[in-house]
């Protein structure tokens, strides 16, 4: 059964490594650790949440995208440590054409290359395209981000092009904008199962 999604309703998706629920406000206190101690987190991000104030301001323009219904920021909890990892978040949600961008992720260091991003990855897939009924995933991301393009290529996307020059990175230079993708049509003939074979 399909679902209509509604940007008000509070979708909470876990299994028994990873737990996401919508972002507030209040989880500043959860992730001031990474603002503050970990400035490599926001070389490759559109926005620097790298102190205090910047995170308030990261969490509060997310917070007001879901207001408008264009957006839909998670915090992430890793249930095998037992404490908040980072962030993740559905944006550009086109209900009309049933796509949607997913994007803003990161992780403290120290959930880096656990395993925890496919789990993330695999849940939002699965309540994208199985609950809500969406056509498309697509992933923007920096083209020099190396890291990031091949863990999004290993959850079963495919590289569609470079937007040249398209958007500024913190720092006020230009970025190359790399765009993948993953289709409903692709999750349901392999990449579900594909995906579930690399979760530990």
């Amino acid at each position: 059964m399909l679902y209509i999604f509604d940007p008000e309703t509070d979708y909470i998706l876990e299994d028994e490594h990873a737990l996401l629920r919508p972002l507030q406000l209040s989880d500043t206190e959860h992730l001031n650790t990474f603002a503050i101690h970990e400035p490599d987190l926001w070389t490759y991000s559109l926005q620097n949440a790298g102190s205090e104030s910047a995170m308030k301001q990261y969490i509060e323009k997310a917070l007001m995208a879901r207001e408008k219904g264009i957006s839909y920021p998670y915090i992430v909890f890793d249930k095998v440590r037992q404490q908040y990892a980072g962030t993740t978040r559905l944006y550009d949600i086109d209900l009309s054409s049933k796509c949607l961008s997913l994007g803003y992720t990161w992780y403290g260091k120290d959930f880096q290359g656990t395993g925890l991003n496919k789990h993330c990855k695999y849940l939002l897939f699965e309540f994208v395209f199985e609950q809500m009924g969406f056509e498309r995933i697509e992933f923007r991301l920096d083209s020099l981000n190396a890291r990031s393009m091949s863990a999004i290529k290993g959850l079963g996307c495919t590289l569609e092009g470079v937007l040249r020059s398209n958007s500024y990175r913190p720092d006020g230079s230009r970025r190359d904008s790399a765009v993948l993708s993953i289709l409903k049509a692709e999750w349901f003939d392999g990449k579900r199962e594909l995906l579930k074979s690399k979760l530990v």
